[in-house]
């Protein structure tokens, strides 16, 4: 089995492999393109040409780093404000109306913990989902295999580990829920 196939079923692989690598290369020749285009309507054609969807009236504010963006998903009306980190080696997908703050963070690969095993430099990557009408404060970090609930509000400078609930509010490091949105 190829490492890029490894890559998209969750398996542990090898990132420096050469089909991998070439799909992060297209995407920084698109993510250069974007981050210096002033365009608004020209940025999000590009949009559409390097992610896996996007979504009508979504807006990024550049500069955006993105790894791959084929496995990169906004559904519509998304904002994402400056500075946004995607690590997309595994799915990223951000619902409908949902506002992402700058420097927000969404890393979807994880390295192994033994030290003697992480000498092999394999990677395993999560899927990150985002449901609809999300507000993600500013510098938020979401690590891999997370998925927050529909109308939540994330905390700015929360480190989320474990999946959030709908309708909730969710602070902190690593963050938890603190009260229901309709409190």
């Amino acid at each position: 089995m190829s490492e890029l196939k490894k890559q998209q079923n969750g398996e542990w692989y090898i990132p420096t492999d050469i089909e991998i690598t070439r799909l992060q290369e297209s995407s920084r020749f698109l993510m250069r393109e974007f981050n210096n285009e002033i365009d608004k309507s020209r940025r999000f054609e590009i949009m559409k040409k390097w992610f896996k969807e996007v979504g009508e009236n979504t807006y990024i504010e550049p500069p955006l780093f993105c790894d791959f963006g084929c496995n990169f998903i906004l559904e519509k009306n998304v904002y994402m404000n400056t500075g946004c980190t995607v690590l997309d080696s595994a799915l990223v997908r951000i619902g409908e109306n949902t506002m992402v703050g700058p420097n927000v963070q969404f890393y979807t690969p994880m390295h192994k913990i033994n030290p003697e095993e992480r000498l092999k430099q394999e990677e395993k990557s999560l899927p990150i989902t985002i449901g609809k009408n999300c507000w993600i404060g500013g510098n938020v970090v979401i690590l891999p295999n997370i998925t927050i609930g529909d109308n939540c509000v994330i905390g700015a400078g929360s480190v989320v580990t474990k999946n959030i609930p709908p309708n909730s509010v969710a602070v902190g490091n690593p963050c938890s829920v603190i009260k229901k949105c309709t409190d």
